[in-house]
């Protein structure tokens, strides 16, 4: 007799565990809506899991995911870098430009004077 009660203490110990937690509540709600789901669905664990945010893609579906996101990654990766090289691009452009400017206006313009200063000004 004493250890049925140990047992029933067991359960009952457990049994309030799982009620505390919330463990109860959710699992009564998610029968809930099953039962009242109209159109039975043919899988019930499938349902359950879904219900319990614990329905993740499909193996087969997660590997793909897992190549597309390496794959982005690849390219995220190449475009970073095509952006830099770019960006390099156009700061060496706008410093030609600058230059050819200056060029210019010395050729072009007397009353241009090359100071100190406007040398100091043309940054390669």
């Amino acid at each position: 007799m004493a250890s049925y009660r140990a047992s029933e203490s067991k359960r009952e110990q457990f049994r309030r565990y799982l009620e505390k937690s919330g463990v109860l509540d959710t699992l009564t709600s998610i029968l809930v809506a099953l039962y009242e789901e109209p159109e039975k669905p043919n899988n019930a664990l499938d349902f359950i899991k879904l219900q319990l945010g614990a329905a993740g893609p499909e193996p087969a579906d997660a590997e793909a995911l897992r190549l597309e996101l390496a794959d982005l990654q690849q390219k995220c990766n190449l475009l970073m870098k095509e952006n830099e090289e770019l960006r390099n691009k156009v700061r060496h452009l706008y410093l030609m430009l600058r230059l050819c400017k200056r060029f210019l206006l010395m050729t072009f313009d007397p009353c241009f004077h090359f100071s100190a200063d406007a040398a100091r000004d043309v940054t390669w």
